[in-house]
């Protein structure tokens, strides 16, 4: 509808004039689920990343977050173009939890384990070297050593490279919350086995040589090098030098860890087409806001009003 229209309208606006204003070179949608956007609007994802990519400068690059299969398996194609375009990183967060369809509909989730899969296998057909990270809850209560083999099966076909484990714990109010749960030393074995399966691999060998454009945006934690990525939003370190942050940067990749790549510089540095980033001090019409986020905070940046 028209009113429709009008509030998408006005929440583009906002995400379009935040990188004008900030001299952002990097820019992350975050949510609870990002697939989810528009639904109480009457627009979609789709229309929404297509407004954005035509306005975010050439050099500059955009993340998105978090998002469950069932959201985006009607968008697959329209995600897959977007996911191609230069000014978006070839990354997508799908959470499955587990491969066993069983624990799924224990779960309330509203996809199958086959849902996952068709979304990673379309997306990683239509986009070259893309990459998937995923979720796992190791020990749910109606878990069984074969439901958890199906999961370590799923983790040992794809090979994810970010994979975040986690082992679980009730939440109060939830009906999972008053099954039996299983002993503790047998959630802790699950999940050190999967762990230790995605210890066993390394995804980046292939990468060994590849000349790759990474957008500087930090320093890392040891302050040894500085950290980009790549088009597919594989860490790099780069060689430290104050003028390359916020550029994006050709490197030759020399060395490559479980997490990481190593570079040596090209000579090609591009600085992205965007307004330097404003003194400190100075007011940037970005607020800083506080949401919770199962229990915990979580820190995000929103247009201010």
């Amino acid at each position: 509808t028209k009113k429709e229209n009008i509030v998408f309208q006005l929440h583009v606006d906002k995400w379009i004039n935040t990188p004008k204003i900030k001299g952002v070179v990097e820019i992350w949608l975050t949510s609870e689920d990002l697939g989810a956007y528009g639904h109480d609007i009457n627009v979609t994802l789709p229309q929404l990343l297509w407004k954005l990519v035509e306005v975010i400068p050439e050099g500059a690059r955009m993340r998105l977050g978090m998002t469950n299969p069932p959201y985006i398996l009607e968008h697959l194609e329209e995600m897959a173009k977007i996911l191609n375009h230069p000014r978006v990183y070839k990354f997508l967060h799908v959470p499955v939890q587990s491969a066993s369809d069983s624990v799924l509909m224990d779960m309330k989730r509203e996809y199958s384990q086959a849902d996952f899969r068709h979304v990673v296998d379309f997306l990683k057909q239509r986009v070259p070297e893309i990459t998937i990270a995923t979720d796992l809850i190791c020990g749910f209560p109606t878990e069984t050593e074969k439901d958890f083999e199906e999961t370590m099966d799923l983790v040992d076909e794809y090979k994810f490279p970010s994979l975040f484990i986690n082992q679980y714990f009730p939440r109060p109010g939830t009906p999972a919350a008053k099954m039996p749960r299983i002993p503790a030393q047998q959630v802790k074995k699950r999940t050190k086995a999967v762990s230790e399966l995605f210890q066993s691999y390394t995804p980046y060998d292939h990468k060994l040589g590849e000349v790759q454009n990474v957008l500087v945006t930090e320093v890392s934690k040891d302050r040894q090098y500085y950290v980009g990525h790549n088009e597919c939003y594989d860490q790099v370190l780069v060689p430290k030098d104050e003028h390359l942050l916020g550029k994006l940067v050709e490197v030759q990749i020399t060395e490559t860890g479980k997490h990481f790549l190593k570079c040596a510089l090209t000579k090609n540095v591009f600085r992205p087409d965007v307004p330097l980033p404003l003194k400190q001090g100075q007011v940037s019409g970005v607020s800083q806001v506080q949401t919770s986020n199962q229990g915990g905070t979580d820190t995000s940046f929103s247009p201010a009003s």
